[in-house]
């Protein structure tokens, strides 16, 4: 009876040490994951499904109806500095993050999937990725040759951009 709970236990502190993300492309170069524990949900919406709001930051699409609770769309790539989404979508992929009680959808180029990671596979950026993602991150992973971005979802959400008048 002792050696079974031993196992459950030492099975319970080894799924405690890998965490699940989700994975998508920021563009058609640059793939990006977020963790699991911020995300709400991941959808697809019609791009007339975001109203655009005046002088605002050229990376906040505007505002959508998520839930029955108004929220911002925000194009996370343009947001990164990176090559961002065209202008001819039909629809957005949005990915739905809750930090504390800010709710916000990222639009993103592709949606991928969940993966997960042991947190000792990720690695510190600085040196690997361009210098203007680095605030934004809370590492990467380097995968079959690819690197991933692990983006902090605190970081995003209390962007200065946000902030800027």
């Amino acid at each position: 009876m002792n050696n079974s709970r031993i196992i459950v236990d030492q099975e319970l502190s080894q799924n405690n040490l890998v965490n699940s993300y989700l994975k998508f492309n920021l563009n058609q170069q640059t793939t990006a994951i977020v963790s699991m524990n911020y995300t709400q949900e991941a959808v697809i919406l019609p791009v007339e499904s975001v109203t655009s709001m005046p002088n605002m930051p050229p990376c906040i699409l505007g505002l959508m109806n998520w839930r029955s609770r108004i929220i911002w769309a925000i194009d996370l790539p343009r947001m990164l500095n990176l090559e961002f989404l065209e202008g001819r979508l039909r629809q957005y992929n949005i990915i739905v993050i809750k930090v504390e009680s800010l709710l916000l959808g990222l639009v993103v180029h592709e949606i991928k999937g969940i993966t997960k990671f042991m947190s000792d596979d990720i690695e510190s950026p600085v040196g690997q990725v361009a210098s203007s993602l680095v605030p934004y991150l809370s590492g990467c992973v380097v995968q079959d040759e690819e690197i991933l971005l692990v983006l902090d979802a605190h970081f995003l959400a209390h962007s200065p951009i946000f902030h800027s008048e």
